[in-house]
């Protein structure tokens, strides 16, 4: 418990002090918000930014962080010590979670306090929502981690995956605006399920189907990235 503690201290201190991170992660969907403050429908963006925190994490950042550590044997040099992998990735888990619910509780505050925002309708619900969203991205990242190459390829990987998803799955831009073909094709990806679990716990009206998918998908990601994963 102490070394993932430490390990999770240190990750967090490390994502905080990259700029882009700490920009597009807390300080970006908080001005998309302010931008679109205007909206007569702004509790529709709210959850889609928090997706798109997650995904942003997940899906961009966290690729990158770990095959940079593989390249330079950073992990070959901790797979020496008695801290066992897993504590390792349950560390940078932590580190882009923790960084995801400040972005999530300051984009959440100024919607309700600044804009007048309803409160989710069932808070409970969201929070679920908010961790199988957390889980989907960081099982994509760790699959773009064990299959790139390089640290430059997980970057490259990781952004060409992420922004069709944020964009097309309802979190950059609410898929009610896309166009019929754009919004077919976001159906079917998987932001878009968490995108929906977000929306219906906030606005009321949660269904079960978006919840099966995503543990579908959670599963055969985690499945695949174990598999595929190397340390060195």
């Amino acid at each position: 418990m102490r070394a993932f503690a430490h390990l999770s201290a240190t990750e967090l201190r490390l994502l905080s002090r990259d700029p882009s991170s700490l920009f597009f992660m807390v300080a970006f969907p908080a001005m998309l918000l302010i931008l679109n403050g205007g909206s007569e429908t702004l509790e529709i963006f709210v959850p889609g930014y928090l997706a798109m925190i997650l995904a942003i994490g997940g899906i961009a950042t966290l690729p990158a962080v770990m095959a940079t550590y593989r390249e330079r044997k950073v992990l070959r040099r901790i797979a020496t010590t008695p801290v066992s992998p897993l504590v390792v990735l349950t560390a940078q888990i932590a580190a882009q979670l923790a960084m995801a619910l400040a972005g999530a509780v300051i984009v959440a505050g100024v919607a309700v306090f600044w804009f007048g925002v309803a409160l989710p309708r069932n808070p409970a619900l969201l929070v679920l929502a908010f961790l199988a969203c957390a889980l989907l991205c960081y099982a994509i990242g760790f699959v773009i981690a064990a299959v790139a190459p390089r640290a430059r390829a997980a970057e490259l990987m990781g952004m060409l995956i992420m922004f069709p998803m944020i964009f097309l799955g309802g979190a950059a831009i609410p898929r009610e605006g896309l166009s019929g073909e754009l919004s077919e094709i976001g159906q079917h990806l998987p932001l878009t399920y968490a995108v929906t679990a977000l929306r219906e716990s906030w606005l009321g009206n949660p269904t079960i189907t978006p919840y099966i998918v995503l543990t579908g998908i959670i599963v055969l990601g985690t499945a695949a990235a174990v598999a595929l994963f190397r340390w060195e």
